[in-house]
């Protein structure tokens, strides 16, 4: 159950944040949001506020903001067709009835010969007498069809009409805000469990490890390693990680002295990936201080961006398959143990997950933000958006594969943890 409770809190945060990006920078660019959801499928929950609906839907694998033009919304009347007229004290069309069987005795019934209710904004027709009535229709007016009531989007509130650069905006804000999240994550362990010094000190040599063997010990402190000096444990680290069976020399400083030490990486191997291990173990000491906290949010950021790319540098070239990849099984699974570590274990699992959340919506492939900024772009070099037909297309069909793509990884995972 605990694990169940942080999945949910863990990747509904992370949604819940991304689509915030979206949502903020679509108001503060003028589009109407129609919807702010929080996962797919049924409605749980939903509340309207202002010209808003926010929802909490039944599949917590996602989550969505509808502005309004992105979904053939508008609403367009054919000749002859029968709807009732509600006016407000200015004489505007405040409601539009798409049924019949209206009680309101001030609702006025007209059968209709033209309306505009994106640009010109008015709707005109027969009314009962058979005289044409013209009314203008206010930038609120509200559509009512089987008791559902839907805002009109007057075009300049709709995501079309609105600059390429605004556009980028919007949809760039979802990853951004996945990055900014992992960076205020980040400052928070910092803030709270202390930011390591991260001195490249021994704190544990595992007995019949290759630094054991060696004759490396508690508390050594690093001073080179081929005789470049090394400032941090991270260097240290990744210089073994780096050279799996090569022969190193070590220079430590231990009680006063220099003592130098030839250790032979093992090899390990994981995820097509071979890299090296002398067996020791490391505990910093930490500094606590906001300065502190937010320059160790700003490293981790960065360095959690470069670990991220490289593995996807990896799956380019063929080093990293298919099989190494996870859905929201495997996601759920390694949530389950990171979480036996403690709390801060878990904060850091969710500030990298944020960050590959913002990263791979980036990628530009059909369906996700990075496709989209694809296609401004293209829309910025050629001065013209492409068809919408057409540029709807692509994305349906990214659409198709990637929910293909997810249910194979989703597949693997079961094989992988269940039989």
């Amino acid at each position: 159950m605990e694990t169940v409770l942080a999945f949910v809190i863990i990747f509904g945060s992370l949604v819940f944040f991304h689509e915030l990006g979206h949502f903020l920078f679509a108001k503060r660019a003028g589009i109407m949001v129609r919807e702010f959801a929080i996962g797919f499928g049924p409605k749980i929950i939903g509340i309207t506020k202002g010209e808003t609906l926010y929802t909490l839907r039944l599949l917590p694998l996602g989550g969505y903001v509808r502005m309004a033009g992105e979904d053939f919304d508008t609403v367009e009347l054919q000749p002859g067709y029968r709807v009732g007229l509600y006016l407000g004290t200015s004489g505007e069309v405040e409601k539009v009835y798409l049924n019949r069987n209206v009680s309101n005795p001030e609702v006025m019934f007209i059968e209709t010969e033209s309306s505009d209710f994106e640009k010109e904004l008015f709707i005109e027709g027969y009314n009962d007498d058979g005289e044409l009535v013209r009314f203008n229709v206010s930038r609120q007016a509200v559509v009512v069809e089987k008791g559902q009531e839907t805002i009109i989007a007057p075009y300049d509130r709709q995501f079309e009409s609105k600059s390429v650069g605004k556009r980028t905006m919007t949809i760039f804000a979802g990853p951004l805000f996945n990055f900014i999240l992992a960076f205020f994550i980040f400052i928070a362990i910092g803030l709270l469990q202390g930011v390591p010094t991260n001195e490249p000190i021994i704190s544990e040599v595992v007995s019949e490890g290759p630094a054991f063997a060696a004759g490396m010990k508690q508390d050594d402190y690093v001073k080179e390693v081929n005789g470049v000096g090394i400032q941090t444990w991270t260097e240290f680290a990744g210089i073994i990680q780096e050279n799996p069976g090569v022969p190193l020399e070590f220079e430590v400083e231990r009680g006063g002295e220099l003592v130098r030490i030839e250790v032979v990486p093992d090899t390990l191997e994981e995820a097509g990936r071979k890299f090296g291990q002398i067996g020791v173990r490391y505990t910093s000491p930490v500094e606590k201080g906001p300065l502190k906290a937010i320059a160790f949010g700003a490293e981790q950021t960065v360095v959690w961006f470069g670990r991220i790319f490289e593995l996807l540098g990896m799956l380019v070239t063929g080093k990293f398959t298919i099989d190494a990849l996870s859905g929201p099984v495997g996601i759920y699974k390694a949530t389950e143990e990171v979480a036996q570590y403690g709390i801060f274990n878990l904060m850091n699992w969710a500030a990298i997950l944020s960050i590959n959340l913002g990263i791979m919506n980036l990628l530009p492939l059909p369906a996700l933000d990075g496709g989209r900024l694809l296609f401004f772009l293209f829309e910025a070099i050629r001065g013209k958006p492409i068809d919408k037909r057409k540029e709807g297309m692509i994305h349906f069909v990214g659409i198709a594969l990637l929910m293909l793509l997810m249910l194979v990884v989703t597949w693997n995972d079961i094989q992988r943890f269940f039989f």
